[in-house]
């Protein structure tokens, strides 16, 4: 069965990541998937929220929107409970990757906002601001308010999309694929293969445990190739 961009079942869709886009944050990337886009920006602040400060540690936090045109109407403003629980997942997923301890007492809080949608915004949206939060580190490490950034940071984090479509399992699904699959499945994973999270609903059709394996494998290998673009753009 084809895919409506013609790629195979286990191919990403063309994926680049763009360093530096906005100035005057401490860290910022614009991730492209194809033709979803995400403007991630990192902040970075010498304070904590009030819950955190006894901790003597940092912390990580995320927001996420979606601008009015991202799609093919126009969509308001105010963010509502599915930006909301967006936002909670990208900052979950990238409270795994930081050492808090080694952050210091600060906030570090990622801006996500899809310029562009076409199935991913969430994925792709972790994807980047992992490099955001990358840079902003290193920014940390050069201003020396921090000894090394390999000590915050533990390892890449990246997310993919899985589907099952026409009952075949597919990666990195564009809206067409995501608004007609039988299984629908966003994976967040580090790049040794470590599961953060794993949100997976059957939508027409129920799947059993190898559906499951392959779908994992999927995005397993889809978040390899993921982690080695955002290495190869930071190491540029």
């Amino acid at each position: 069965m084809s895919r409506p961009d013609g790629r195979s079942p286990d191919q990403l869709r063309p994926t680049n990541i763009e360093l530096g886009f906005q100035r005057y944050a401490e860290g910022s990337a614009l991730i492209k998937s194809a033709n979803t886009w995400v403007l991630c920006a990192a902040s970075i602040e010498e304070s904590l929220p009030p819950f955190r400060r006894d901790l003597k540690e940092g912390w990580v936090t995320a927001e996420y929107a979606m601008l009015p045109r991202a799609t093919h109407t126009r969509s308001g403003r105010n963010p509502g409970g599915r930006d909301k629980e967006i936002q909670r997942l990208i900052g979950r997923a990238l409270r795994a990757a930081v050492d808090m301890k080694a952050l210091g007492e600060r906030t570090m809080t990622i801006d996500c906002d899809v310029l562009q949608a076409d199935g991913g915004t969430r994925t792709a949206s972790i994807t980047g601001a992992w490099v955001a939060m990358a840079l902003a580190v290193r920014k940390l490490e050069a201003e020396g308010k921090i000894a090394k950034a390999s000590e915050v940071l533990r390892e890449p984090v990246a997310a993919i999309s899985v589907g099952i479509i026409d009952g075949e399992a597919r990666l990195d699904l564009p809206y067409e694929e995501d608004a007609n699959a039988e299984v629908d499945m966003n994976i967040v994973m580090t790049e040794s293969g470590r599961l953060i999270e794993i949100q997976g609903t059957a939508e027409r059709a129920t799947f059993d445990r190898q559906q499951l394996n392959r779908l994992l494998d999927l995005a397993h290998s889809g978040i390899t190739q993921l982690c080695a673009i955002q290495r190869a753009c930071l190491s540029s």
